[in-house]
């Protein structure tokens, strides 16, 4: 994967879960169960962008755009 599809995955990631999280939170109102299973499957999105977000940095890669 090059860098630059790394770090478009990251912000998809890390934006499409704050998104599922604030719908989870606004869903909770009229159905608890699905408003949670939509916050924690928003925060394991959001968690799995920050986690790319750390490999990016650690990264050494020849292939790095000039």
């Amino acid at each position: 994967m090059t860098l630059a599809a790394l770090e478009k995955l990251v912000w998809i990631l890390i934006y499409s879960g704050l998104l599922i999280v604030c719908l989870g939170i606004f869903v909770q109102r009229s159905d608890a169960l699905l408003g949670w299973i939509l916050i924690v499957a928003g925060a394991i999105d959001t968690a799995a962008g920050v986690v790319l977000v750390w490999v990016r940095s650690r990264r050494t890669d020849a292939r790095r755009a000039p």
